[in-house]
C-alpha cells in the first residue's frame, strides 16, 4: 500500500489554517463579548454621597 504524502501534506495544512482561523475568530468574539457584558449595565445612581468611598461617583 502506498502512502501519498502529498495528499496528506494539503490536508495537514489546511486542518491547521483552519485551526488557526477558528482560533482567531473565537478570540475576537470573546472581546467583543467582554465588551458587551463589560459596558452592558445600568449604573445605580447614589442620592447619599458615603464618607468612606473613594470614588464619590455619581
Amino acid at each position: 500500500m502506498d502512502i501519498n504524502w502529498n495528499i496528506i501534506g494539503i490536508v495537514a495544512i489546511l486542518v491547521v489554517v483552519l485551526v488557526v482561523l477558528t482560533i482567531r475568530k473565537n478570540q475576537k468574539e470573546k472581546k467583543k463579548l467582554e465588551n458587551l457584558l463589560n459596558n452592558d449595565f445600568k449604573k445605580a445612581e447614589k442620592d447619599r454621597v458615603d464618607a468612606d468611598d473613594s470614588a464619590n461617583e455619581k
